[in-house]
């Protein structure tokens, strides 16, 4: 299974999304490696910290740019889940990846100038499509207000109505500190302390796959 973590804007929780959710995977005992195709190297970095560690689940991890295909293809026959960190733009490895996965999640964070974004998405979504019509899409609120006073995320629901090709996940993963910690550490928030965030990615796992 190829899951792709990919957006049309930086800062909206991609290599988070992406580490966490290899992390939920390998606690679950399942064979995972998350591919970072951002030069950033966010995802490649946390990796390491991880592998620092012994008493965590494997992640094995692989750095890959430009054409992505094949390398996701091949990985997809020799692990049970691929995990892909791609750069958070219109790049050649998001449009590459998106013909080889099954699943595509579009991280967002509940603010104007992400959902500016969505319409361009929709069009590289409806021509990966072209190529790769079995692909899936969901959309995932991201680094939303945890002050429920705060209506950003519905706004954000009725805002994606608009765009058929991404289908909105119940699942909102809210502004925690523990999310920024976990990067830091190699770790998961499914493997810290923090029972609320915990709950959101393990929600996550469970509606998408």
């Amino acid at each position: 299974m190829i899951l792709l973590i990919g957006s049309q804007k930086g800062g909206c929780g991609k290599s988070t999304t992406s580490v966490n959710i290899s992390a939920e995977l390998a606690k679950q005992g399942f064979d995972v490696v998350l591919v970072d195709a951002d030069r950033q190297c966010t995802a490649a970095n946390w990796a390491e910290d991880r592998a620092g560690n012994p008493a965590l689940p494997v992640v094995h991890c692989v750095q890959k740019y430009e054409n992505i295909r094949d390398t996701l293809l091949d990985l997809d026959k020799r692990y049970q889940y691929v995990i892909v960190d791609a750069a958070g733009r219109d790049s050649r490895e998001l449009r590459t990846g998106m013909t080889a996965a099954h699943i595509l999640i579009v991280p967002f964070r509940p603010s104007q100038p992400d959902l500016d974004t969505l319409g361009t998405m929709q069009d590289i979504i409806t021509q990966a499509k072209d190529l790769n019509p079995e692909l899936k899409v969901y959309g995932l609120v991201t680094m939303a207000p945890t002050n429920p006073a705060i209506q950003e995320e519905a706004q954000a629901r009725e805002y994606l109505t608009d765009y058929p090709e991404i289908h909105l996940l119940n699942v909102i993963i809210r502004d925690r500190k523990v999310y920024r910690d976990c990067m830091s550490d190699g770790m998961g928030v499914v493997e810290m302390s923090n029972d609320k965030a915990k709950g959101e990615i393990q929600s996550l796992v469970k509606e998408v796959l």
